[in-house]
């Protein structure tokens, strides 16, 4: 009987694992294809803020957000 309950959590716990390390891989390779923020985003969001962005500033926080990952 004992068994029985340890085959079913060994069978859970690797599931658990196998189903979590699926999804992460997914999950980065979905960001990498379609990065949350590119340089157009960013120079619509400066337009909106009312700054006039530089390619040079663009730049800076591009390298900044790449940095952060």
């Amino acid at each position: 009987m004992w068994l029985y309950i340890l085959v079913g959590v060994l069978a859970l716990v690797a599931g658990v694992a196998i189903g979590f390390f699926i999804a992460r891989q997914y999950t980065m390779n979905y960001l990498k294809k379609n990065p949350p923020i590119n340089e157009q985003m960013l120079k619509v969001m400066m337009a909106q803020m009312g700054q006039k962005p530089s390619q040079k500033k663009i730049n800076q926080m591009m390298k900044a957000m790449n940095n952060q990952k």
